[in-house]
């Protein structure tokens, strides 16, 4: 946690490695130019202050790290920064000296001597340098590592919303269904019987997938299937179900639960209101970059629609933007007596 970011990001390194090898070219040059100097005793001096300084400068983190300006006075923190320069500084002259001095470089030592104020005001500076380069990496890291954190607790919320949203599906249509088996029990037994073990068949479905986001369309429309089975024992012939499905679509991937809201408001604002036979009809086909699956039917205009919950179609329109990021992905269409509704499901590849 507090060790050196840069000999955990080799692009960090590297560019430290970089800028220090550009300061030692230059301060080559700048030696000889200055003093006219040998090239030898230049290119000890840029060595040995550079790569030295290089060296301390790695422990300049610790300093970055532990004076933070958030837990500090500003006093306090230019006071502690201050000092710090000024040691670093001390330091790496008197070690710079016993290298300088190890070496047979004559008369190169006076001119080292004669420029040793500027050599302590250098160490400052780069101290200071450094100490706003590992600031920088510090609230850098920072601000990736909130921004992380925030997509994380984002995409949490999100799950749990769409889950919220899936569990606000079952229980309305297993309220119904238990109300008509219940019904059922006296009068008609058998039938009684056939619901109950196919919405056992059913809830094991949604039990089983209840922690899965997405599955095939095919067997998203084989537990619809399954579903209108159930609504078969309870209305008989007062619907009936056709699709129009193209080959291409079985094995696309669609939000888990997605198709059975569509479902169950048809049949609670159609087939329940009405005396005639209703036709529930499912298309999908691939368009451009979406699946596009849409369900009509026929319902009876003269008569007045209960208003519910409103759980059905807005859950689905809510889910969508969650999972996808669009809107607009539900459209609803009444013409006279035929409704309509087109859901719209991007082709995410891969």
């Amino acid at each position: 946690m507090f060790a050196n970011p840069l000999f955990k990001n080799i692009k960090y390194l590297g560019l430290y490695a970089f800028i220090w090898g550009f300061i030692m070219f230059s301060y080559l040059l700048l030696v000889m130019y200055v003093g006219d100097n040998s090239l030898y005793g230049a290119f000890i001096d840029s060595a040995a202050s550079n790569l030295s300084l290089a060296v301390l400068g790695l422990f300049v983190w610790y300093s970055a790290r532990y004076i933070s300006f958030e837990e500090n006075s500003l006093l306090k923190f230019l006071s502690a920064h201050f000092i710090s320069g000024i040691i670093l500084s001390v330091l790496w002259v008197f070690l710079v000296y016993g290298i300088i001095f190890y070496f047979p470089i004559g008369s190169y030592r006076t001119f080292w001597l004669n420029t040793l104020p500027f050599r302590f005001l250098f160490g400052s500076l780069i101290y200071y340098l450094l100490i706003a380069f590992y600031y920088t990496i510090i609230y850098y890291n920072n601000f990736q590592e909130k921004l992380i954190k925030e997509n994380e607790l984002n995409n949490l919320v999100t799950r749990a919303e769409i889950k919220t949203l899936k569990f606000q599906i079952n229980p309305h249509f297993i309220f119904n269904s238990l109300n008509s088996i219940s019904a059922l029990t006296s009068i008609d037994p058998e039938r009684a019987k056939s619901m109950i073990l196919k919405l056992a068949d059913f809830l094991r479905y949604t039990l089983s997938n209840n922690d899965t986001q997405q599955n095939k369309l095919s067997d998203e429309i084989k537990n619809i299937k399954l579903y209108l089975e159930i609504e078969k024992i309870r209305f008989e012939d007062k619907f009936e179900y056709n699709e129009e499905l193209n080959t291409d679509c079985s094995d696309v991937n669609v939000p888990n639960m997605i198709l059975q809201p569509l479902f169950e408001n048809a049949i609670k604002h159609a087939v329940y209101e009405t005396l005639d036979t209703v036709t529930l009809k499912l298309k999908c086909e691939k368009i451009n970059n979406y699946l596009n699956i849409s369900l009509e039917n026929n319902y009876d205009a003269s008569v007045k629609s209960k208003r519910g919950a409103g759980v059905g179609l807005d859950n689905i329109r809510k889910r969508l933007e969650l999972i996808y990021g669009l809107k607009d992905l539900l459209k609803i269409t009444k013409d006279k007596n035929l409704f309509k509704v087109n859901m719209q499901i991007p082709l995410i590849a891969g």
